[in-house]
């Protein structure tokens, strides 16, 4: 008897990426588990999805002073900016920020 597949468990590579970036910065000793769980709990109920993720592992960065709240909107910023920049089917890469308008 077959078994049915497994669905994913990323549903997109960013999702995967995130989880990666935030085993790596564990590894690399910036949080621990515990700091983690609890930089995660800040938000109460809201479902711990991979946005979560990468919103949390931004407030960590920017409070171990790796990086600055205004540094990480410049970076939003230009990936937006590159995104439209980029013909549909293509791969978003921050080179093809065209820069502030």
């Amino acid at each position: 008897m077959s078994r049915p597949p497994e669905p994913p468990v990323f549903a997109a590579p960013w999702e995967a990426q995130t989880f990666a970036l935030v085993v790596s910065l564990h590894d690399a000793g910036l949080f621990t588990w515990a700091d983690w769980a609890q930089a995660l709990g800040r938000h109460g109920d809201r479902t711990a999805d991979y946005a979560l993720w990468l919103e949390t592992i931004e407030a960590l960065i920017a409070e171990r002073g790796l990086t600055s709240p205004a540094a990480l909107a410049e970076r939003r910023a230009a990936f937006a900016r590159a995104a439209a920049a980029t013909p549909h089917g293509e791969p978003i890469r921050l080179e093809n920020d065209p820069g502030p308008a």
